[in-house]
């Protein structure tokens, strides 16, 4: 029995956990203009942040469509997959699930294909596949990674720290009387994922203080595990790691905020994410 775990580019995982547990990530694609590029492959984070640097509009981006799914879950089907477990963006997010589920229908005569929603982002939802992998590597059978990737996508916490609220508001995703409130007062916004959808969730009045913010969600939520800090191209990063440390003994993965994430949400991004 092989199962396999498959996510979108979404997940922001360093390459080096998508090589160490053999994730399969279909991109999205992030369009500058008239200029589209596929996420991960024509356009790294570094080459996206700079893009950003001198684009006169804000990037846009457009779910995998489910023909790209397929084509992913025949090809390990062909390498000797016995099963398929795909840990999806937030479906609230996204069209992406969509076409994955359309993509799983698609394949069911060959190889089954079960549709998780990490009703998270960023890597919030990669944390929820690395876990889902290494129950795969373990020997678990289809439904039990499926239930698992259920179980913590129940217990997802992403709580992120932004420089702007600019890039949600154009997005359509925050109203833009509070973006310029915010930007007015030099207000450093707080935001959350619940229930898939992206929250308000406080706000404070300097950067240090925003970063303290992100250590105390952690070091208040009583036993966690899957600890992961996301940011931005963000020059404090381990200054928010070497804090995290002192309140969580565990391991912490730091991953960089991509193009279809930081579309949304700006460079200067950072945050936590774990299970609790």
């Amino acid at each position: 029995m092989t199962i396999r775990i498959v996510t979108d580019s979404a997940c922001d995982l360093p390459q080096y956990l998508v090589d160490e547990y053999k994730i399969s990530i279909v991109p999205l694609s992030v369009r500058f203009g008239e200029h589209e590029f596929i996420d991960r492959q024509d356009l790294t984070t570094e080459q996206f942040w700079k893009r950003c640097d001198s684009s006169p509009v804000l990037p846009e981006t457009a779910a995998p469509s489910p023909g790209q799914f397929e084509a992913e879950f025949r090809k390990l089907a062909t390498e000797g997959a016995t099963g398929i477990v795909m840990i999806s963006l937030s479906g609230v997010l996204s069209a992406t699930m969509q076409s994955a589920d359309l993509a799983a229908k698609a394949v069911a005569g060959d190889i089954p294909v079960r549709i998780v929603d990490s009703r998270s982002a960023s890597m919030g939802q990669g944390i929820t596949a690395v876990a889902c992998a290494k129950l795969a590597a373990s020997g678990a059978s289809l439904d039990e990674v499926a239930e698992l990737g259920i179980r913590l996508a129940a217990k997802s916490k992403l709580w992120g720290a932004l420089d702007t609220l600019e890039n949600l508001k154009k997005g359509g995703r925050i109203g833009g009387a509070k973006a310029m409130l915010a930007s007015a007062l030099s207000i450093k916004p707080i935001i959350t994922v619940e229930e898939g959808k992206i929250a308000e969730g406080g706000k404070q009045r300097t950067r240090s203080k925003a970063l303290a913010f992100l250590v105390d969600q952690v070091k208040n939520a009583g036993p966690i595990e899957n600890l992961a800090v996301l940011h931005a191209q963000c020059d404090d990063v381990d200054d928010l790691v070497a804090s995290l440390r002192a309140v969580h003994e565990g391991d912490i993965v730091v991953g960089d905020v991509g193009a279809i994430i930081g579309a949304h949400t700006g460079k200067g991004t950072i945050g936590v994410t774990f299970h609790s």
